[in-house]
């Protein structure tokens, strides 16, 4: 009786781990890759904080070493002569609208509309300084934009060059409803164009790492593997590398050596390659 009982047991335990290594092996074989959608839903929200970046710099580039002035003043960008700017300081603090109206198109042809609110302490003599900004009734394109945040403006770092530090906080959201919330910090140094009025001539290179959480509750991250060169004049990063993460799938994907295209290169974590077309949300 003794020994039926112990085979019962055995075969039981036996059994379970069994079952348990097969839930396992299903899970993996059930994990979903890292698809066209993914990426391009990564980047497009990355176009935007980007686009949203380069006028903030060019803002705080045209505009830090301004005299105080008591009174509220509403006026023109000489930059980009669609924005209406709307500056009010109130001791060392200034507040400043950014208004694009119902449509500001810039010169890579993307269209901003809406308000972005940016505050600051005011003071030219300091090497860096703290800007937060957040967004009212604000669209890039098609797509809605919310939330804070915040950067840390160096005005020329080692190599000589404007840098910031921006952390990301927000929440972008599709026509159909379909949005991800954003979180992660990017270092954009400024290369060419910040020595001129010329909006269109703006480069940077970018670092930094994010992660997108999308309303079915996909989480990927990205890791920015070679510094990301993107180009005001082109709507599209020029060249670079992202590591997306999403479960335990990984993959590199590559923007090219520089033209200004929209194609991308994705490898995944078996080095199997395919081209990414750059052109709107697929789901």
């Amino acid at each position: 009786m003794k020994t039926l009982r112990f085979k019962l047991f055995m075969f039981v335990t036996i059994g379970s781990l069994f079952f348990i290594s097969c839930e396992k092996n299903n899970d993996v074989e059930l994990t979903e890759p890292i698809s066209d959608a993914d990426a391009i839903a990564v980047v497009e929200s990355d176009d935007l904080s980007d686009d949203i970046s380069n006028v903030v710099d060019d803002y705080l580039m045209e505009n830090e070493g301004m005299s105080s002035k008591s009174e509220s003043e509403a006026k023109t960008s000489d930059i980009l002569p669609c924005v209406t700017k709307t500056i009010v300081i109130s001791g060392t603090t200034k507040t400043v609208t950014l208004d694009f109206g119902e449509g500001c198109e810039l010169p890579n042809g993307n269209i901003l509309s809406g308000k972005i609110i940016m505050s600051y302490v005011v003071d030219t003599d300091v090497a860096s300084f703290m800007v937060t900004y957040t967004f009212e009734n604000f669209f890039f394109n098609d797509i809605s934009v919310e939330g804070e945040n915040s950067l840390v403006r160096t005005r020329a770092n080692n190599n000589g060059n404007p840098e910031s530090t921006l952390t990301i906080d927000m929440k972008v959201t599709w026509p159909d409803g379909v949005f991800a919330s954003r979180k992660g910090t990017k270092i954009r140094e400024w290369i060419e164009g910040y020595d001129t009025r010329t909006f269109g001539d703006n480069v940077f290179l970018i670092t930094g790492n994010w992660t997108a959480t999308f309303k079915n509750g996909t989480v990927v991250a990205a890791n920015i593997t070679t510094p990301l060169r993107r180009e005001m004049a082109c709507r599209f990063i020029v060249s670079g590398a992202v590591e997306l993460q999403k479960n335990d799938r990984t993959g590199i994907l590559d923007f090219g050596d520089g033209s200004c295209d929209n194609v991308a290169t994705f490898t995944n974590e078996n080095g199997e390659s395919r081209e990414i077309t750059l052109k709107g949300r697929l789901f």
